[in-house]
């Protein structure tokens, strides 16, 4: 595997685009900041429903919030859209989800985990404090598990059966728990810091997992063995070994997987050799916050710590657009007391590919897509 050398996107069309952003302008895309009453603390998780009619964020300040689309006579569709504002929703009875904290970290500094079952109907979610499976019709906290410490980082159920979830740990382990009967089935260890990001393939029959030790292991999901463990490969330059946060996700052909590492994106195959990277070059862009494949997985969205977003080419990683800041960010009342912010994570709608929301570092949250003139996201340094 270290013989393996991965392609890097490395032509003038990124170089040029870095320089000169492709959309500059709100005129040049659709965006609308999703209305929030309630106190904006920076978004740690956010993802559309499997309906791909509503939006969900966690917070740092623990807090759930959901906004969805209704049919109005100005959106008779009731889909999502970046034309029309969503309401912020909640139950007739007024109640909050809101997650338990830990005793001895502050709110503000717990990063917080959510996973949605495939109906909508059950969130997991976890901020430093006991891990929570709350009722998305009533927002009531069905069971608690899992009190810290170790505190759970991040979450995914298994496909298969939305009654078994695997729980990363603060401590580096991850558990196997089955939410029905309420026991830990079984415990995985193969990382040195703690884990940051969850995969399940369901057509491979593993589970994919990657900690802020910069490593990837496969696990069979048969009998929870490590099948394969490594690295993720250095960009040139770059120091050695690489730590930090690192996220992973299947593409939906459920073989190839994308890892997001600060200093690069990459895709790896079933065995985990680097097929393709690509990495912020010289001081062209900021370091990488983000990224996620969209839903049919033919581009990779891409956020950086300015702000910027980059819309990417899946297969060669080959840049189609450059988004700057200023083209979704308004001046909001949240932007001019908290700055404009970036976007720590990003949302891919489930059924539109050009839709996606950005959950920023300064609370807020932005629907984006394409303009009406242009379908897909293609920018000016794309056109022969």
């Amino acid at each position: 595997m270290a013989d393996i050398k991965p392609r890097s996107s490395d032509n003038i069309d990124n170089i040029r685009s870095c320089k000169f952003p492709d959309i500059v302008d709100s005129s040049q895309l659709k965006a609308v900041q999703l209305p929030d009453p309630l106190l904006a603390s920076k978004v740690v998780q956010l993802l559309y429903t499997n309906s791909g009619v509503a939006l969900l964020a966690l917070a740092s300040d623990t807090m759930h919030k959901l906004w969805k689309w209704q049919r109005t006579e100005h959106n008779p569709s009731g889909k999502s859209s970046a034309s029309i504002k969503p309401e912020l929703w909640q139950p007739a009875t007024g109640a909050l989800m809101t997650n338990y904290t830990s005793d001895t970290k502050p709110a503000e500094e717990s990063s917080g985990c959510i996973a949605l079952s495939k109906n909508d109907s059950y969130l997991l979610s976890a901020s430093g404090g006991k891990v929570s499976l709350f009722n998305m019709i009533t927002f009531k906290i069905m069971t608690t598990f899992m009190p810290p410490p170790p505190a759970a980082t991040c979450l995914a159920f298994d496909p298969h059966d939305n009654n078994f979830c695997a729980v990363g740990m603060e401590d580096s382990t991850i558990q196997i728990y089955s939410v029905r009967v309420d026991e830990v089935k079984a415990k995985l260890k193969g990382h040195q810091k703690q884990i940051t990001g969850l995969a399940f393939s369901q057509a491979l029959d593993i589970l994919v997992s990657a900690g802020a030790d910069a490593q990837l292991c496969i696990w069979d999901t048969e009998g929870w063995e490590k099948k394969k463990a490594r690295p993720i490969q250095v960009p040139p330059g770059h120091p050695s070994p690489l730590v930090g946060e690192t996220k992973v996700q299947f593409h939906k052909d459920q073989t190839h997987l994308l890892v997001v590492h600060e200093s690069q994106i990459a895709v790896y195959d079933s065995e985990l050799g680097c097929l393709q990277s690509w990495y912020p070059r010289d001081s062209l862009s900021a370091p990488i916050s983000t990224a996620i494949y969209s839903c049919d997985g033919l581009v990779v969205f891409t956020g950086f710590l300015d702000g910027a977003i980059g819309v990417f080419d899946a297969d060669n990683f080959r840049l189609r657009c450059w988004i700057a800041p200023s083209a979704y960010i308004s001046s909001s009342p949240i932007a001019s007391n908290k700055g404009s912010g970036f976007p720590v994570v990003i949302a891919a709608h489930p059924s539109e590919p050009n839709q996606i929301a950005l959950g920023m570092s300064n609370g807020a949250v932005h629907v984006i897509e394409p303009s009406d003139a242009e379908p897909e996201w293609v920018g000016s340094s794309m056109v022969p």
